[in-house]
């Protein structure tokens, strides 16, 4: 079973694989978050007291919300036709999700011989497609929703992946059943004594360990031998080679069911190996996770201060400006005041000195007039 989130954050899409082998009573698919609050699906393969898939949507942290927690939601559950998506089975409904009442749905779906019709698109390839779209009205109390992280799926996946992993070794997993197949009678021309002694000698090393590499062919192979020998065995060893020739195709059919219950067996082991050690991996991408998180963080805070540094030395440096330019305009307005003062004396003393020859030459025409003598 694998899901996937689509592009709108409002729905997730199950598929479930090997479908209608699922011994389980009901099926839980992985959490998945919406606005915030997590939600999962729950299947009864084989309906739930009706011959009816049975669907419901529910909330997997029931236990850790706050007491007395509402959720008003409006919601729809269906089955997808993967040939024809108009014949998709969806229904919609609205409810309120309480720690009484923490799933809803629908017990009636879609009739089971509906959806397991072999002319319908439901099971392709034995696999069902489940669609869910939540659409959150209200959600009391109030609780601190945290936005999705990135790695919320990557936690999703393989909480469900060790679930998964810890049901099957409690309860085992079905992984197919074994098929047999018998061989053709083994003919063969009449041996010599020497190849009835060598084939008596394989099937006694045989005998003596039935489950080492390629038995079966040697213990096949000499018990031919031994049926067309005419020679090199008494009568009561050709009537048990007889009863053994008798039995020998019963045999190989249990041992090659034996061996392939075994590499199945072998497979499913391999599988759980793959899985474990893909949990462990995950826990290690989770810790180094958490340390980039916190380097994240330390990097936020210096870059933080940085940031405050940097606008304080640029708002010290706004007055700055201000100041240099207040002291520049001063500085002009002090220069133009210079130049009017120098313009100004400049003025005053053309005065002074036209002043001072007109004084001069009114004196000595007053002198002159009344003949006083200037004094030196």
């Amino acid at each position: 079973m694998d899901a996937q989130i689509d592009v709108n954050p409002g729905e997730f899409t199950w598929k479930i694989s090997y479908f209608t082998e699922q011994d389980a009573n009901h099926l839980y698919s992985e959490a998945f978050t919406v606005s915030g609050c997590q939600w999962r699906i729950l299947v009864f393969p084989k309906g739930n007291g009706s011959h009816h898939l049975s669907l419901f949507l529910g909330v997997p942290d029931s236990a850790t919300l706050p007491y007395g927690w509402t959720k008003d939601v409006k919601f729809s559950l269906g089955v997808i036709d993967q040939i024809n998506d108009v014949r998709s089975i969806r229904k919609a409904w609205q409810s309120v999700f309480t720690a009484r009442q923490k799933e809803w749905g629908f017990p009636e779906l879609i009739p089971l011989t509906e959806l397991q019709n072999r002319t319908g698109g439901y099971l392709v390839n034995d696999t069902l497609v489940i669609k869910a779209t939540v659409c959150i009205s209200t959600v009391t109390p109030l609780m601190n929703i945290q936005p999705a992280r990135p790695t919320d799926k990557f936690d999703s996946y393989f909480t469900a992946l060790e679930e998964f992993v810890n049901g099957a070794e409690t309860h085992g997993v079905r992984v197919g059943s074994s098929s047999c197949c018998q061989h053709d009678a083994l003919t063969a021309e009449i041996p010599s004594l020497e190849e009835v002694e060598k084939a008596i000698q394989s099937m006694t090393e045989c005998l003596s360990d039935l489950f080492k590499l390629n038995i079966k062919e040697r213990l096949s192979e000499a018990l031919s031998t031994l049926s067309s020998a005419r020679i090199g065995l008494l009568s009561e060893k050709k009537i048990a080679i007889e009863k053994f020739q008798a039995n020998f195709n019963d045999f190989i059919s249990d041992f090659l069911a034996f061996e392939q219950d075994n590499a199945e067996k072998l497979q499913k082991d391999q599988r759980f190996s793959v899985m474990k050690k893909s949990q462990d991996t995950h826990i290690l991408y989770k810790q180094l996770m958490g340390d980039l998180i916190m380097e994240e963080e330390k990097l936020k805070r210096k870059t933080g201060e940085v940031k405050s540094r940097k606008d304080k030395l640029l708002s010290d440096w706004e007055i700055l400006l201000v100041e240099a330019e207040e002291a520049k305009l001063g500085c002009k307005d002090e220069q133009k005041k210079v130049a009017e003062a120098e313009e100004k004396k400049r003025i005053a003393e053309e005065r002074m000195s036209r002043s001072t020859t007109a004084w001069s030459n009114l004196k000595a025409q007053f002198c002159l007039s009344f003949k006083i003598r200037n004094r030196p």
